[in-house]
C-alpha cells in the first residue's frame, strides 16, 4: 500500500477551509532604564500578567543615554517599532536622565520624520518599577500600534518564526 501526499491546492478543491495567513507579528525593540522600566518588565513578567511577547529588551542604565543612532540602528537592522521607556520625573537615579531622554527623543522624532518613517512607530514612556501592569499595557497598546503600521520601510525579508 503507497501513501500520497494531498498538496494545498488539491485540499482547496476539495472543499476545506483555507490554512489563515501567518498574521504580521512586528519586531519591537525596548529601550528600558535599568533601574524603573526594566524592573518594571521583571514586575509584569513575576506577576504573570500577559502581553504581547514580540519584543526585545535592551536594559540600559539611564533613558538619557539612548541617542538617536541606537535608535536608528534598531530600525537599520530591521525593527518595526521602537519603544524608549524610563524613570518618571523625580524618581531618575541619575537626577535628570529622564529629562536629558526627552531631549534625545525629540532629536530623533525629528531624524525619524525626515527619513519617512511613522512618528507612531516610536514612543517615549515613562513606567517605575511597581508598574507591571502599565508595562503590559504599553507593550499591548504599541505593538498593536506598529501592527496596524505594518513591517517598516527599512526591514528587510523576514525569516520565519
Amino acid at each position: 500500500m503507497t501513501t500520497r501526499r494531498v498538496t494545498a491546492g488539491e485540499r482547496q478543491s476539495a472543499g476545506e477551509p483555507k490554512a489563515p495567513a501567518a498574521a504580521f507579528q512586528p519586531h519591537i525593540v525596548v529601550f528600558a532604564c535599568n533601574w524603573c522600566s526594566y524592573a518594571g518588565a521583571d514586575t509584569a513578567g513575576v506577576s504573570r500578567i500577559q502581553h504581547d511577547p514580540h519584543f526585545r529588551m535592551i536594559r540600559v542604565m539611564c533613558s538619557g543615554r539612548i541617542q538617536p543612532g541606537f535608535v536608528l540602528r534598531a530600525f537599520e537592522k530591521g525593527a518595526d517599532g521602537v519603544l524608549v521607556s524610563g524613570c518618571h520625573f523625580g524618581d531618575c537615579h541619575y537626577v535628570f536622565g529622564n529629562h536629558r531622554a526627552v531631549e534625545q527623543f525629540e532629536k530623533t522624532k525629528n531624524v525619524v520624520r525626515l527619513l519617512g518613517l511613522e512618528e507612531g512607530r516610536l514612543r517615549l514612556e515613562w513606567i517605575s518599577a511597581a508598574e507591571g501592569a502599565r508595562f503590559a499595557a504599553v507593550i499591548n497598546e504599541f505593538t498593536d500600534q506598529v501592527r496596524s503600521l505594518g513591517p517598516s520601510p527599512f526591514a528587510g525579508p523576514r525569516r520565519a518564526a
